[in-house]
This record gives structure tokens, sequence and C-alpha cells, in this order.
């Protein structure tokens, strides 16, 4: 009888190891999978914004080509082109975000001939 009880003594604790062992193992596989789900949101997240802000580019500088005058023979103080004239007579270009940055005719530089 006492062979018995100290049989499943000895299963008993191996079942307590066993569970502690299967408990870290699958604490840590929900680790890794919440730091892969973060980081790909966070993938996500950019993905989308590069997006947006490409599509505000195109559609800003749509917009500006029809409604305002091109000024084809001069390029930005660091080189953007192209340089669009307002009904207003002021010169902008458009920036990676779809903005209008408005600039002065005098920093304008003239085109390089290619």
């Amino acid at each position: 009888m006492a062979c018995l009880a100290s049989f499943f003594k000895y299963k008993s604790e191996l079942n307590l190891y066993l569970n502690k062992v299967i408990m870290k193992k699958t604490g840590f596989i929900l680790f890794i999978l919440t730091g892969m789900a973060l980081t790909t949101q966070a993938q996500v997240d950019s993905t989308a914004k590069k997006v947006g802000n490409k599509t505000s580019e195109i559609a800003s500088k749509g917009k500006s080509a029809v409604v305002d005058e091109v000024y084809k023979n001069k390029i930005g103080p660091q080189g953007q082109a192209p340089i669009y004239i307002d009904h207003s007579s002021k010169y902008y270009y458009v920036d990676k975000k779809g903005k209008k940055v408005y600039v002065l005719k005098s920093s304008l530089k003239d085109k390089p001939k290619s």
C-alpha cells in the first residue's frame, strides 16, 4: 500500500512540473504573439500614413495644375518642381504631404537645361 501511495505522489509531482512547463511555454508564446501583433499594427499604420500622404500630394498637384498656372522654367529653393502661381500671384510648390508651401519669387532658381 505504501508503494502505491508513493507512486501517486510521484505522479502528482510530475503532473505539477509538466503543468508549470506548459504554462511557461504558453505564456512565452502569448508574449511573442502580442509583440508581433503590435509590430504589425505599427507597420500598417506607417504604410497607411505613406499612402495617405501620397494620395494627398497627387490630389493637390492635380488641382493646382488645373486651377493655377505652372511656372515652367523655375524650380524651388531646394529643387522642388513644379512651381505654381495662384490667383493672387503668389508662388508655391506642393510638398510630400500635399501641403502648399509658398515661396518668394526671389528665392526661385532657374531650371537647369538638360
